[in-house]
C-alpha cells in the first residue's frame, strides 16, 4: 500500500503497461480467464487498470470488494470520513474491530487482506474539484459511490474534463440507480453522449432530499447497487459487453423490479463552438 504520487498517465485505454500474469495469478483469477469476454487479455488489462473510488460507504464496499478481487492493479480511494457502529449495518468492508479508524484505512487493510496483488493508494480528503485537479490525471476510471449531490456534480465535471468514464450509483431507502458517463465520447448516430446534467440539470435544493441518517435505508440495497457498479467498471476495463452509456437503470428493491431509462445530450451546441 502507499499514499504516495501516481505513475504519470500513458493514455486512458490503459495507465500502465500490460504485464504478464504471474502463475499464482492465473489461479487466482481462472474463472475470468476462461470466460472468452475477458480471458487473459481482459484479466491483464484489470492489472493494468487504476480506478479512483469515492467512497468506501456503503456503495464503496461492495465496488471495492469486488474490483480487489477482481484483480484491479490499482486501487484509489478517496474518504475523509472514519468508521462508526451505525455505518457497519452496510458498509461490509469494515468491521467491529475498526471502529474509530480512517475509511480508507479500514478499507485497505481489507483489501489488503483479499487480494495482495492491489496496489492501494489512500486520500483522506473529500473529492472536489480542487482534489481533481492534483489527483485524477493519474487514474483512467472513476467510480461515484458518494452520498452527496455536490460530490457527485464535482465527480461528473472532473471525469468529464480529464475525459475517463465515469460510474455513478446512488441510492435511497429501498431503491437505487446507477449509469455510466463518457460525454467526450460520440454515440452510434455521431451525437455526443449525454452529461450528468442532461440527466439531472441543476443540484436539488439542500434539505429537499433527506440523508439516509434521517429517512433510513436498507444495507442490502447499497451492496445491490454498489455491484452492478463494480459490475459497469469490469465492462469498461475489459471491453466487454455494452456499458450503460446514455441509460440509467433504476432498482426498486420492495417491488423486486429493474427498469431502464434512456437519456440523451440535451445541449445542442458542439464543445467550444461560439
Amino acid at each position: 500500500m502507499t499514499d504516495a504520487a501516481f505513475l504519470a498517465p500513458s493514455g486512458h485505454d490503459s495507465i500502465a503497461p500490460m504485464e504478464p500474469l504471474s502463475p499464482e495469478e492465473i489461479a487466482r483469477y481462472q474463472r475470468h480467464i476462461l470466460l472468452p469476454e475477458i480471458g487473459g487479455t481482459g484479466q491483464q488489462r484489470l492489472k493494468a487498470a487504476r480506478v479512483l473510488v469515492i467512497g468506501a460507504g456503503g456503495l464503496g464496499a461492495p465496488v471495492l470488494q469486488y474490483l480487489a478481487a477482481a484483480g484491479v492493479g490499482t486501487l484509489g480511494i478517496a474518504d475523509d470520513d472514519r468508521v462508526s457502529l451505525s455505518n457497519l449495518q452496510r458498509q461490509v468492508i469494515h468491521d467491529s474491530g475498526t471502529i474509530g479508524e480512517l475509511k480508507t484505512q479500514s478499507a485497505a487493510f481489507a483489501i489488503a487482506r483479499l487480494n495482495p496483488h492491489v496496489n492501494i493508494i489512500r486520500f483522506e480528503e473529500r473529492f472536489s474539484p480542487e482534489s481533481a485537479r492534483r489527483h485524477l490525471s493519474g487514474f483512467d476510471l472513476l467510480i461515484d459511490a458518494s452520498d452527496n449531490f455536490e460530490t457527485r456534480y464535482a465527480a461528473a465535471d472532473a471525469a468529464e474534463q480529464a475525459e475517463i468514464p465515469l460510474v455513478s450509483g446512488a441510492v435511497g431507502r429501498f431503491d437505487g440507480s446507477l449509469t455510466v458517463l463518457k460525454p467526450y465520447e460520440r454515440a452510434e448516430d455521431g451525437a455526443l453522449n449525454p452529461t450528468y446534467r442532461d440527466l439531472f440539470p441543476e443540484i436539488p435544493p439542500e434539505g429537499l432530499i433527506p440523508a439516509c441518517a434521517e429517512t433510513g435505508i436498507i444495507g442490502a440495497l447499497t451492496g445491490v447497487i454498489g455491484t452492478l457498479m463494480a459490475m459497469e467498471a469490469i465492462k469498461l476495463v475489459t471491453g466487454a459487453g455494452e456499458p450503460l452509456v446514455g441509460r440509467l437503470l433504476l432498482y426498486d428493491a420492495l417491488a423486486a423490479r429493474f427498469e431502464t431509462v434512456r437519456y440523451k445530450r440535451r445541449r445542442t451546441q458542439e464543445p467550444g463552438a461560439s
